[in-house]
């Protein structure tokens, strides 16, 4: 879901940041069974990068497809994600002496500021980021929450398991969809944060209800909606990197080991999601 790491919404586009606690249950959820026409098996899982503790237990098929894999896969190493962090945050500051003011138009500058003054947050304090790095800190969950996404859940229990923890993808390539931006489009997405805000959106619950009982093309249909003023973005920042993921997952499905790939539950859905993708390569999909 919005694009599990410490880096929050530094780097993931679908964050989850209320709603109800719920009793486990054998409904179907954000996870689906893949399997080849040759036998081999794979499990997808669809994330909520950030919930509450009231969020928990899980749906049970999370459980049961880590309790028949081998190997765990997330969009990245999340121990890697600990450790590009300053490095994200060095890419989305300018030079010395420089400033956004230089970089976007006056009135953007102008609203950005009144905003951040609304908060009592100083202007040195913003001054010296990129837009699309402000654009990330604003859609960053609490530091509560971050800590209790799906991914950190099942870390913790592929670390008790000893079970081996890999990506989909580099932090280079995790990263590059922001830190390529140029300043037109950085100030675009952030504009579009603050668009959003005006909008009449679904509610934080009944996305998480649309998570928790496994509609993952409202998920996806979601995140067009959030990017329809900005195509491109969403392209590069989910449907560029669904369709990268593929033949990785195929390796993963080709091993002869049991891998459980996680990753935003937003990737999974609509016609150009994994789901999709790997059903049109003639892989059998199933929803647990």
């Amino acid at each position: 879901m919005k694009s599990g790491s410490p880096l929050g919404r530094l780097i993931f586009v679908f964050t989850i940041l209320s709603g109800s606690a719920y009793q486990n249950s054998d409904a179907a959820a954000c996870v689906w069974k893949v399997t080849s026409p040759g036998g081999g098996t794979l499990f997808l899982g669809g994330s909520a990068h950030a919930l509450r503790s009231a969020d928990y237990p899980l749906p049970a098929p999370y459980n049961r497809a880590f309790d028949a894999s081998s190997r765990l896969v997330f969009e990245t190493d999340l121990a890697s994600n600990k450790a590009a962090t300053k490095g994200l945050i060095k890419a989305g500051q300018y030079p010395k002496g420089d400033s956004l003011k230089n970089h976007v138009d006056p009135r953007t500058y102008s609203y950005v500021r009144r905003f951040f003054a609304l908060q009592n947050v100083p202007e040195q304090k913003f001054n010296t980021y990129r837009p699309w790095l402000i654009d990330m800190m604003l859609e960053s969950p609490p530091s509560e929450n971050s800590q209790l996404g799906v991914e950190q859940f099942l870390e913790q229990r592929a670390v008790t398991n000893h079970k081996s923890i890999t990506g989909l993808e580099s932090v280079q390539e995790h990263m590059a969809p922001f830190v390529g931006l140029n300043d037109r489009e950085g100030e675009a997405l952030l504009l579009i944060h603050f668009i959003n805000m005006g909008r009449a959106n679904p509610g934080f619950g009944s996305i998480l209800d649309s998570w928790r009982h496994g509609d993952a093309d409202v998920l996806a249909r979601h995140m067009r909606d959030e990017y329809q003023d900005f195509p491109a973005f969403m392209d590069r920042i989910v449907t560029a990197r669904n369709r990268r993921w593929i033949p990785k997952i195929e390796e993963f499905i080709k091993s002869g080991q049991t891998y459980f790939v996680v990753a935003g539950a937003g990737h999974m859905g609509g016609s150009e999601g994994v789901v999709a993708l790997l059903r049109a390569r003639g892989y059998t999909v199933e929803q647990w």
